[in-house]
């Protein structure tokens, strides 16, 4: 199928705009394979460290001849998503030793869990965790001792983190390696409900703590389809895993075989080979295009919209909203997993997932085709389903149709004609509206507006009765210049009953919603932000404001005489405790979320 006319247009205005950045980084690459630091050129004394501890793999670390593969770890054992990890290193040794190759631990970075800090003064350290998660990586690869890496991580900042941070080794070949998500547990809608009556008062914390405990049960990702998912979702879309292996629950066969596919793979795809796929030529605008497709055809979190142009950066490529909103017009939403619909990952999965996904969009023209993907046969590989077959791995084609239409369907019948991710913008600035979710009646919402500097006031005045009414919510002094720009999901359940209520009520915010963001109308991750000048901070209370995602507008209905001489709001001072003080510099030298909210990159010149 020819590529569709405005994906191939997308794909030219970012190739056209990145040429000298892309170019740069491309020249980076070869250098740094040439005659960047690697094992041949490390003194005796340098070599001698690297391999000291390496136990049986001693002798061929030190001969040089044989691949050294750097693992690169986000294992914790209190994040479910990441306790799986655990024994990953000492199995993917052995795997390496059956092709002839070594593998070490390069170094671990951080994985917070955005379940754990939601809503709690952690959460403002879980964007710039990703930044730290990127020189995390960076340090573990700079030691010059390996010839590929594996990249073990899942969850929300953790998978762009550990990109980013690659992509500056971006001459190595490497393979992003999941754990899979946990066996699904209470059913989603009876989780809302016990939330929004939690958050009306009509049942205590422990009836809330054991519908939360059912749900998050074991080790595994999240199943509900935020950005951790999302994440996997993307790998797939851009070739980085070996195919099929996104959503494949922890502790099984078939799980073990693909870690084992991937060191193997890896093995292949070396420099001293001749099928030498490094990450920096495996990213690049194409990918990049796929990323933002597969994002806009699941309903996936809106909190890439962050995270893609930081990882496109990384490889010297520049995207912007306007990009995702033009391919989020042409993209059909096909898949309806919650929040969008009432099925979680595994029911995805389980009705053809990801190669029921790449398959139809493949062939609707709606994504490239002709990428370089650690996967021998490109992204066609990805189209199939992945199972045992005896104790090998076997692919076959993509069901079609797709095993559950509820949850699934082609790109020639979807459940909505666009992607569901626009770009809203107006005198307030510019900002995301996430569709996907929100039932089409509730896509323009016109009412007075309350302003807050945090959500902790507005579930206050949520429980005070002073919300109950039509009122678009304005939370600001949440960007990434602000606070760190915490997520605000917090709110879901308090906007949500107001909503029910017959309300109309929408959400306008500097900062980011979940990854899970669901029913209510939101226009997030507004720029510029409030403490750079935004005109968000112009609100008063009782101001008019106008969200409309059908003609991508966000307005303070105010006079235009008025509007230009009110004067912002003044911030409310820094907090300090729970370690936010540490990340001031990270704050003060962040540039704008269209850009990804780094002050890393920005510092870098990237």
């Amino acid at each position: 199928m020819a590529l569709h006319v405005e994906v191939e247009a997308v794909t030219a205005r970012i190739v056209e705009r990145s040429a000298p950045t892309r170019g740069a980084y491309l020249d980076l690459i070869a250098r740094e394979r040439d005659t960047g630091v690697d094992r041949p050129n490390l003194s005796c004394g340098n070599l001698a460290h690297g391999f000291a501890a390496s136990g049986d793999d001693k002798a061929a670390i030190r001969g040089g001849r044989a691949m050294n593969i750097g693992i690169v770890t986000a294992y914790n054992d209190m994040l479910s998503a990441h306790q799986p990890y655990g024994r990953y290193p000492e199995q993917m040794k052995i795997f390496a030793r059956e092709v002839g190759v070594t593998a070490q631990v390069a170094g671990g970075v951080p994985a917070m869990c955005d379940g754990v800090t939601q809503g709690q003064r952690g959460m403002e350290l879980s964007l710039f965790s990703r930044d730290t998660i990127a020189l995390s990586t960076a340090v573990g690869l700079s030691h010059g001792m390996f010839e590929g890496a594996a990249l073990l991580g899942i969850c929300d900042k953790i998978v762009p983190g550990l990109l980013i941070g690659a992509l500056r080794f971006g001459h190595l070949p490497t393979i992003l390696i999941p754990a899979g998500p946990m066996p699904s547990g209470l059913a989603n809608k009876e989780k809302v409900r016990v939330r929004q009556l939690y958050a009306e008062g009509k049942v205590g914390r422990e009836e809330l703590l054991e519908a939360e405990a059912a749900s998050y049960h074991g080790a595994g990702t999240c199943t509900f389809y935020g950005t951790a998912n999302s994440n996997q979702m993307m790998m797939e879309m851009m070739g980085l895993h070996i195919p099929g292996a996104a959503f494949v629950n922890p502790g099984t066969k078939l799980r073990q075989e693909l870690t084992r596919a991937a060191v193997h793979r890896l093995a292949e795809i070396g420099w001293d080979g001749d099928d030498y796929r490094p990450l920096g030529h495996c990213i690049d605008e194409k990918a990049i295009v796929n990323a933002v497709v597969g994002l806009l055809a699941t309903g996936g979190s809106t909190n890439h919209a962050i995270h893609i142009p930081a990882i496109a950066r990384a490889a010297g490529i520049v995207i912007d909203w306007e990009d995702i909103d033009r391919l989020s017009a042409v993209v059909p939403l096909i898949a309806r997993v919650y929040p969008n619909g009432a099925g979680d990952t595994n029911h995805f999965h389980a009705a053809g997932g990801m190669a029921f996904v790449i398959d139809t969009l493949m062939d609707s023209g709606l994504m490239h085709a002709d990428l370089l993907t650690v996967a021998k046969g490109g992204i066609g590989d990805y189209a199939k389903e992945v199972a045992l077959d005896g104790e090998a791995l076997a692919w076959t084609d993509a069901p079609s149709p797709s095993r559950d239409p509820d949850m699934l369907r082609p790109a020639s019948a979807p459940f909505q004609p666009d992607g569901g991710m626009r770009l809203v913008r107006g005198n307030l600035g510019r900002g995301t509206f996430k569709t996907s979710a929100v039932d089409q009646s509730r896509w323009t919402i016109e009412a007075p507006c309350r302003c807050f500097d945090d959500q902790d006031q507005v579930n206050a005045a949520f429980k005070a009765g002073q919300l109950d009414r039509d009122v678009i919510v304005v939370v600001r002094f949440q960007g990434p210049r602000a606070n760190g720009m915490p997520e605000l999901h917090k709110l879901t359940p308090a906007l949500g009953v107001l909503q029910d209520r017959g309300h109309k009520v929408a959400l306008v915010t500097d900062g980011r919603m979940s990854g899970a963001s669901g029913k209510v109308p939101a226009a997030i991750h507004l720029t510029p932000e409030a403490l750079a000048g935004g005109p968000i901070a112009k609100l008063r209370d009782g101001d008019i404001v106008r969200l409309c995602a059908e003609t991508g507008t966000i307005e303070a209905l105010v006079d235009a005489a008025e509007w230009s001489t009110r004067e912002e709001v003044m911030p409310p001072p820094p907090q300090i405790g729970t370690g936010r003080e540490l990340f001031a510099f990270m704050r003060a030298g962040a540039d704008s979320a269209e850009a990804g909210g780094s002050a890393m990159l920005a510092l870098a010149g990237l």
